[in-house]
């Protein structure tokens, strides 16, 4: 019985061991450490597998950047909105077929939700997602108040009426973090929002 109640106890911690080792080993997180990550190692590393384009991690915390890939496409369901059509043809998984996200348009908005369309969520040349500065990002994350005007819809609606910013808003500064460097890491994806400067 007590060789079961350890195997128990040290069955996570050494998956905690290994995953770290994995960490410190996997070529993007090398030269960057893991210090910002504390419990989430293991969802850092799983969010890199799970982006469906391309990232581009130079200059960026790619631990930071797995971690909010994690939480923009296994937690919070952004692709849904921001990703139009969401699934390439043969793969919606909600006609039972296997899943396939849109890489050419992902993230990039333009969902209609009646007088209202989806935010292009890619980043701007300058690498600012939705034209926003992190500390715009988080504004509009905790308060819905629409800064950059990109909203389409009528004009005397400034709090975004269909984002769901009071869940959102909610999360730690760390995971704001992260969905931003994650946002900030994957392509641009054209047509850009109009207060978005083109490369």
């Amino acid at each position: 019985m007590k060789s079961l109640e350890r195997r128990r106890c040290f069955g996570p911690a050494l998956g905690l061991v290994a995953a770290i080792g994995l960490l410190y080993t996997h070529p993007l997180f090398a030269a960057e450490g893991i210090e910002c990550l504390g419990g989430d190692i293991a969802k850092s590393l799983y969010g890199l597998s799970l982006s469906p384009v391309s990232l581009n991690v130079e200059g960026k915390h790619p631990g930071l950047v797995g971690l909010g890939s994690y939480i923009v496409n296994a937690q919070g369901g952004c692709n849904d909105c921001h990703t139009s059509p969401p699934y390439v043809p043969g793969g919606d998984p909600f006609l039972g077929e296997p899943e396939q996200i849109n890489a050419a348009t992902y993230l990039a908005g333009g969902v209609p939700f009646g007088p209202f369309s989806s935010r292009n969520l890619t980043a701007c040349a300058d690498e600012m997602p939705a034209g926003l500065t992190f500390e715009q990002f988080v504004q509009v994350m905790r308060t819905g108040v629409d800064l950059k005007d990109g909203q389409t819809g009528p004009p005397d609606t400034p709090i975004l009426q269909v984002m769901p910013w009071p869940v959102y808003g909610k999360m730690s500064d760390r995971e704001l973090e992260a969905i931003y460097e994650f946002l900030r890491a994957i392509p641009m994806i054209n047509p850009r929002p109009a207060f978005c400067t083109a490369p």
